[in-house]
């Protein structure tokens, strides 16, 4: 089980969201932009904030940070380390599985990234067994984009997904962010999209946008 850091807006939560940090941060990054969230009309939420594990990552030289995965090139190379994402992929599924345990049900979880955690979000929101309560991905991508139709779980076609991304962004593509969306809308889902006139980053207006969203989420759950 991956190491993390909670937090409860309320006793007895009923609800949880995942919250997966990108490439070299940990699970302090989205503490800050949690504590800006307001979900109080969808009962009280616990905030979990897993720490990805270490590895060398490839593209910086081999220097051993946290991540989700390897990256192994640029974008217009396009290799993927599929071991790393499936690897991750079960380390997230259990930390699912462990909120289930605690009573809450799948329906009112959701699975948020940032980047990397933004692709790991949706590989395993994706493929898992029922439906969440939504996905939201920042910043980021879908990975291993030609397995998911024949991998994906029946169940996750009703999972309300969120993606948002900045028109600047330096690390990953605007374009690549948009073609992410069209792909899982062509797949049949419904993605709510955003976008900003920022880098690779997250801004106040995201914040808010993906509040709405998540009142709305949780809510229908």
């Amino acid at each position: 089980m991956l190491e993390v850091i909670e937090a409860e807006s309320g006793p007895d939560p009923r609800a949880s969201i995942l919250i997966l940090h990108g490439l070299g941060a940990d699970g302090n990054d989205f503490v800050p932009i949690a504590q800006e969230l307001d979900l109080e009309a969808a009962g009280p939420v616990r905030f979990v904030f897993p720490h990805a594990p270490e590895m060398p990552v490839t593209i910086n030289g081999g220097y051993r940070m946290r991540a989700w995965y390897d990256i192994l090139g640029t974008e217009s190379q396009g290799v993927q380390d599929e071991a790393g994402l499936r690897r991750s992929q079960q380390l997230v599924e259990a930390l699912i599985a462990r909120e289930m345990q605690r009573g809450v049900p799948a329906s009112r979880i959701v699975l948020a990234g940032f980047s990397q955690g933004c692709a790991m979000s949706l590989l395993t929101g994706l493929r898992f067994r029922e439906r969440l309560g939504g996905i939201a991905g920042l910043s980021g991508y879908l990975p291993l984009a030609e397995q998911t139709a024949a991998e994906r779980s029946p169940a996750s076609v009703a999972t309300p997904i969120f993606l948002a991304h900045g028109w600047q962004d330096e690390v990953v593509d605007f374009e690549r962010g948009q073609s992410s969306a069209e792909a899982l809308r062509q797949l049949g889902y419904q993605v709510e999209w955003h976008d900003y006139p920022v880098g690779h980053s997250v801004c106040m207006e995201e914040i808010r946008e993906l509040n709405d969203w998540l009142v709305k989420a949780l809510s229908a759950a």
